[in-house]
């Protein structure tokens, strides 16, 4: 015979409280008092209680679960996110913190027109409390779009043009700066660039400080080429360089799978690592570590920020910090075989 499924009333038997104590805790109502939280959460724990979803959505109007958004174009797009370690990190940041507050994410791609208006339309309608958005273009118009649906939503990155969403960004600057800095403090002195395309704020902010940082130490121009932040990029970048600038001792990439494809090609043609060209790349994603020999890198705390994200986002949800506001992470440099 099977057990009946725990209900609220043996909650609340179970804590010495009343039905309606335990209905608010269970349902995130915020006038009650954190001894009287424990109690219940304790006897829940014990009971083996479980929150019918449905019925908590209608009280709370919230569903639990958040919209994980990865925007970009093309067809191709979702096969790039998955073999892009710095997608896996957002995902695992958010996860950590969402699971802790009993809340599951839903994985969406916007990758065209029609996706987009899907995804609003899915959120709008009620199938999540929020989004997390994390965008390839710098003139994405989901988040405008989520806004005008009055969705709460917190994007990785600042956008392209002003936004009144919240967001968490990087100095990418800083960590351009930490790139160049480094590599001439190890006595490189024939330092280029593999560069992230322009039309990228945190491509051209990571180039900027990684160009002054040169300028600053009498090394003015350093020649750059061009990826689009995957391996193949970097290792045709890397060639490029070493084709026109054959004397190259030393080498900043703006993200660690271009760093990984030139490092490929340093090796296929000879040239030892970091003995002869240092390289130095960004993120520091697990490729840091498996790349041969691993990356010196400028570390973005990728999987913190993605929590900030999901906190945010969780405070406008419940109303209780609802204004725009941008959380600035510091990059460190981490220095490994490579440079």
């Amino acid at each position: 015979m099977n057990r009946q499924a725990p209900t609220l009333e043996d909650v609340a038997r179970e804590a010495g409280v009343s039905r309606a104590t335990v209905s608010r805790v269970v349902n995130g109502v915020r006038n009650v008092d954190p001894s009287i939280q424990e109690l219940v959460r304790s006897a829940i724990e014990r009971t083996g209680y479980t929150p019918n979803r449905a019925a908590r959505a209608l009280v709370t109007r919230r569903t639990g679960t958040v919209a994980l958004i990865v925007s970009g174009a093309g067809d191709a797009f979702a096969g790039r996110v998955f073999a892009d370690p710095f997608f896996g990190r957002v995902v695992n940041g958010a996860l950590g913190y969402l699971r802790a507050r009993a809340m599951q994410p839903v994985l969406l791609f916007a990758e065209s027109e029609a996706a987009r208006k899907q995804v609003v339309d899915y959120v709008r309608q009620g199938s999540a409390d929020g989004a997390l958005v994390v965008s390839v273009q710098p003139d994405d118009p989901l988040p405008d779009m989520l806004l005008s649906a009055r969705v709460p939503t917190v994007l990785f990155a600042r956008p392209a043009r002003a936004t009144p969403a919240s967001c968490v960004d990087l100095d990418h600057y800083a960590g351009g700066r930490l790139a160049g800095e480094h590599l001439l403090a190890r006595g490189c002195r024939r330092i280029a660039a593999i560069s992230a395309p322009p039309d990228l704020r945190a491509g051209r902010e990571r180039l900027a400080g990684f160009r002054d940082a040169l300028a600053r130490a009498g090394h003015d121009s350093p020649p750059v080429a061009e990826g689009v932040f995957t391996l193949d990029s970097g290792a045709t970048a890397m060639a490029t360089l070493l084709r026109d600038h054959p004397d190259v001792d030393g080498v900043f990439a703006a993200n660690d799978l271009m760093a990984q494809g030139a490092c490929q090609v340093l090796r296929e043609l000879g040239r030892r690592i970091p003995e002869d060209v240092a390289v130095v790349g960004f993120d520091d994603s697990s490729i840091a570590v498996t790349c041969r020999p691993p990356l010196t890198t400028v570390r973005q705390p990728v999987e913190d920020m993605a929590a900030a994200m999901a906190r945010m986002l969780g405070e406008q949800v419940k109303g209780t910090r609802t204004e725009p506001r941008t959380l600035v992470f510091e990059p460190e440099l981490v220095v490994r075989e490579s440079a």
